[in-house]
């Protein structure tokens, strides 16, 4: 793999710098330090989007389905800027772990150029084609109109959002897990309040249901990306710089993408994978797919820790190999990864036992409520794989080794989830049966990871 990465320059003005690296005898604090602001801050993200749910819910199976279906185009898009985010982290953790701050810097910089271009250019395509993609999903009638305008308003942010994602990335990859989270608290409060006042129409304006929701995310997302970028033009900042000459610099956004471009590759593939896995759950009615969808915005709490662990572990790694202490890196990972095993189990233990409750909550229609409970119960029991999968892909990244995670998920999607889910379709299965489809392929993706990891390829790439 490392002849497809860019090898680091030497450390200009570097020369016998100290590199300080925390005690591994307090590596589980370390870690949690890392890791709960990113578990705060995507609670906060998942709040919004239950608290979206909930509102969008009051208007229908159809609306709830329509903003569903959305989001997973909107996934897909995301996998673009996932590319310059995953490289990001990897190389300002290398420099981090270095000692060379400088050169950190440089790295968020290009990466916010390289974010609002590659937004951009994927967003303009979205917008006008929207409608056509919106028909993959073979949904018709006013679910199809309604996901088709949400998916054009919301497309509108990307280039802030791009801004947002970097600046996220850049701060978390340098160990600076908190500023990402009071920014990203803001913002989601804001989205919260429009959501409630575009939706129903409070306060004077006018009511637009599903539109009101794709208008609140947009101003929510242009909000934070403008407040990211005054952000970081102050001093004290872990990271912090001028806002001076952003132009792209072709060989730096060449050594982030080439880190990056297998995490967009992955995601990319897998949300078109999801495209034709919700296909086929459309084609069972609309109240699976509205099941579906609010059955993933439920889940999505217990993912949290996950989410934490695995920025955790790519800034600790990252930085071990850095600090050339591959031995540090290694225990980064194992500890993070045992850490987000015991958290994700518990929650998706308590998901399962209180499915029927928590379902209730979001929507009133008894058959929906069905089919949500036996989603939950899936995604609940595959939590510990999902903690496996998650922490050692945000590992082997921070690493640098991101085309691994690449093969390992299509894997286990395309070679058991999906291929699962058409045999159950084809042969006229219940439902039920493709839900726990999802737990074939994370076996396989949890064993494939964590025996990477264990073989310690990783420790030898240069990013």
């Amino acid at each position: 793999m490392s002849e497809f990465l860019e090898a680091v320059p030497e450390l200009q003005g570097q020369a016998g710098a100290e590199i300080n690296l925390p005690p591994v005898e307090g590596m589980r604090a370390e870690v949690w330090a890392l890791a709960w602001p990113v578990i705060l801050s995507f609670a906060l993200d998942s709040i919004l989007g239950l608290a979206a749910m909930l509102m969008v819910g009051r208007l229908g199976a159809e609306a709830v389905g329509a903003v569903g279906l959305a989001t997973q185009i909107l996934g897909a898009v995301r996998a673009g800027i996932a590319a310059v985010g995953t490289g990001t982290i990897a190389l300002v953790a290398r420099y981090i772990g270095a000692n060379d701050r400088d050169n950190a810097e440089e790295v968020l910089k290009q990466s916010v150029v390289w974010g609002v271009i590659v937004s951009t250019a994927i967003a303009i395509p979205v917008i006008i084609f929207a409608h056509p993609l919106m028909s993959l999903f073979q949904v018709r009638g006013p679910m199809e109109a309604m996901a088709t305008r949400y998916l054009q308003i919301v497309m509108i942010s990307e280039p802030f959002t791009g801004v947002f994602l970097q600046c996220a990335s850049g701060l978390r990859g340098a160990g600076d897990t908190r500023t990402p989270l009071w920014i990203g608290g803001i913002v989601d409060v804001i989205a919260i309040i429009l959501n409630y006042v575009l939706i129903f129409g409070k306060f004077g304006f006018p009511n637009l249901g599903v539109d009101g929701s794709a208008i609140a995310t947009l101003i929510a997302y242009v909000l934070g990306g403008v407040i990211f970028f005054w952000a970081l033009s102050f001093d004290g900042m872990v990271l912090n710089f001028r806002w001076t000459r952003l132009w792209p610099d072709l060989g730096l956004g060449r050594r982030i993408l080439n880190v990056g471009y297998p995490a967009a590759i992955e995601q990319l593939v897998i949300q078109f994978g999801f495209v034709a896995y919700v296909a086929f759950i459309a084609s069972y009615g609309d109240k699976e797919v509205a099941a579906y969808f609010i059955g993933v915005r439920i889940l999505a709490l217990s993912f949290l820790p996950g989410f934490g662990f695995s920025n955790a572990a790519a800034t600790l790694v990252g930085q071990g190999l850095g600090a050339r202490d591959p031995a540090y890196a290694r225990r980064a990972g194992w500890v993070s990864t045992g850490m987000a095993v015991v958290l994700m189990s518990g929650m998706g233990a308590l998901i399962f036992v209180f499915a029927r409750q928590i379902a209730a909550v979001f929507i009133d229609d008894p058959e929906v409520i069905k089919y949500t409970i036996g989603f939950m119960e899936a995604l609940g029991a595959a939590q510990p794989l999902m903690a496996i999968d998650w922490t050692f892909t945000g590992g082997l990244r921070g690493a640098g080794d991101s085309r691994f995670p690449l093969f390992a998920s299509l894997a286990g999607f395309y070679g058991l989830r999906l291929f699962l889910t058409i045999l159950v379709w084809y042969y006229h299965g219940p439902i039920f049966w493709i839900w726990w489809s999802i737990l074939a392929d994370y076996v396989v993706r949890s064993t494939l990871k964590t025996w990477r990891f264990y073989q310690g390829h990783w420790t030898t790439i240069e990013v």
